[in-house]
């Protein structure tokens, strides 16, 4: 197969690197601004909490030294220290008044001048509903400066309306704290993301160098600069390399069968087509010219086939495919044609899309001298099933013959015994499914069979087809 041909069978979708780095980068900048708002949340609310436990003391020294005199007149009778209660407009007010008393002075602040503390309705009502807990709110100042308030109520004895506190103090300053702390964290964590981008686009390509180091490596195989995959790799990528040695050991035993199945054949026909040939040279006539014109050409087919085999010694066979199912049909149709007229009938059938894991004229070998051998020895009636067990291929082939004595099923099974040589008029079939079998690092498996004659079934490496 051509580098073209075979490219198009791969699609460039990205690069690894890209997108272990981006899909980093992204969950940690994600991370990161998800943790810069919740610092800046918390931060938020401390310098709040701040602020109204500040507040909350106030209103507690207010209450403390406010006096409610017999008119309903209130006053303080102590001064509180803090300077900015005395500045018009600092930003620090309280007032002190008695709810629904429209006609009595409320006390407040020198800082609020003539104008007044207004509470929110709700925030008022609250309140009022539980006196002594303070209630925060919002609410605008004499200045228009966004105010934070603490609203208190308190039941003073011998008075029926409730005297309600409020200490209010400019937010603004505690709003540029938490704006100034919020840019600082958002520049920190900017940094730490391109520090962390730097540092996963490193570790990413220090992660990926072994895998780059093997698809080199497989790449000097393919090129003929090396003749397997070598090198120190982490433990993850041993698998990959031992498998791919395997692919490769298996790629080069395929060559070297093939190149010694169609070795033997040549020389096994170079004797018969001399004999023939001779033969005819010494005969006169039509028949012995057409003869010796046939053995000619006949050699010369088996020579350059012989060649081609030959030249084909350092191919590299990997990732061959077959569907059994398909196979098995086009034999199991073409071998009843051929023992229909003798009164032979083949019943085959393959449970599932089986894909066997080998080359296809290999599998058609085994299928073939199996059938073909049980055929010859049948009575009436062959058996064919196809099956997948332990993510195997399982083939049974049985006929109702004379089958084998249990000395001629272990001599066919012995490695590197030829049945024909030792059981005379079995034929070769057996021996070459099980040369091819161990060639795959299968079995065949020889018994006798419920139909009364020879049970052979063949283990072979597949798979289901999704």
């Amino acid at each position: 197969m051509s580098e073209d041909a075979s490219a198009q069978r791969l699609v460039t979708q990205g690069s690894m690197v890209r997108r272990l780095v981006l899909t980093a980068l992204g969950w940690a900048l994600v991370l990161l601004v998800l943790g810069a708002m919740s610092l800046t949340a918390l931060f938020r609310q401390t310098v709040l909490s701040d602020l109204e436990d500040r507040l909350s003391g106030v209103a507690d020294a207010l209450i403390a030294h406010v006096e409610v005199s017999d008119s309903l007149s209130l006053r303080l009778d102590e001064d509180l220290i803090d300077p900015r209660f005395s500045q018009t407009f600092s930003g620090r007010y309280w007032q002190v008044s008695l709810d629904a008393a429209a006609d009595v002075e409320p006390l407040r602040s020198q800082s609020l001048a003539d104008a007044l503390l207004m509470a929110p309705d709700k925030a008022r009502a609250e309140a009022l509903d539980n006196p002594g807990r303070p209630v925060s709110a919002m609410s605008k100042g004499p200045d228009g400066e966004p105010l934070r308030l603490v609203i208190r109520a308190i039941l003073v004895n011998d008075v029926e309306t409730p005297l309600l506190v409020i200490a209010a103090e400019d937010q603004r300053p505690a709003n540029a704290r938490i704006m100034r702390f919020g840019l600082a964290s958002a520049g920190l964590f900017l940094l730490f993301t391109v520090a962390l981008g730097v540092g996963v686009f490193v570790q990413v390509r220090v992660g990926l160098a072994p895998v780059l180091r093997m698809g080199r490596a497989v790449a000097d195989v393919r090129d003929g600069r090396s003749e397997r995959v070598s090198g120190v790799y982490p433990a993850e990528l041993i698998a990959l390399g031992g498998e791919l040695n395997k692919l490769l050991d298996h790629s080069q035993e395929v060559v070297e069968r093939a190149r010694t199945h169609v070795g033997n054949l040549a020389h096994a026909l170079k004797t018969p087509l001399t004999v023939l040939s001779n033969e005819a040279r010494d005969q006169d006539g039509a028949l012995a010219r057409q003869v010796d014109r046939q053995t000619r050409l006949m050699s010369e087919q088996v020579e350059h086939h012989l060649r081609r085999a030959r030249a084909a010694a350092h191919a590299r066979t990997i990732g061959a495919r077959a569907p059994v199912e398909r196979t098995l049909d086009d034999l199991g149709r073409t071998l009843q044609k051929i023992y229909g007229r003798q009164g032979i009938n083949l019943d085959w059938r393959c449970e599932g899309k089986i894909v066997f894991r080998g080359e296809k004229q290999d599998l058609e070998e085994l299928l073939g001298n199996l059938i073909d051998n049980a055929c010859k020895w049948a009575a009436s009636q062959v058996s064919i099933i196809a099956s997948l067990r332990d993510g195997q291929l399982y083939l049974c082939v049985e006929d109702d013959g004379p089958g084998l004595t249990p000395e001629q099923s272990q001599a066919v099974l012995a490695r590197g015994v030829r049945l024909d040589e030792q059981a005379p008029g079995t034929g070769l079939g057996l021996a070459i499914v099980v040369d091819l079998a161990r060639a795959y690092d299968g079995a065949l498996e020889i018994e006798r069979s419920e139909l009364g004659g020879l049970k052979a079934c063949l283990w072979l490496p597949a798979l289901l087809e999704s």
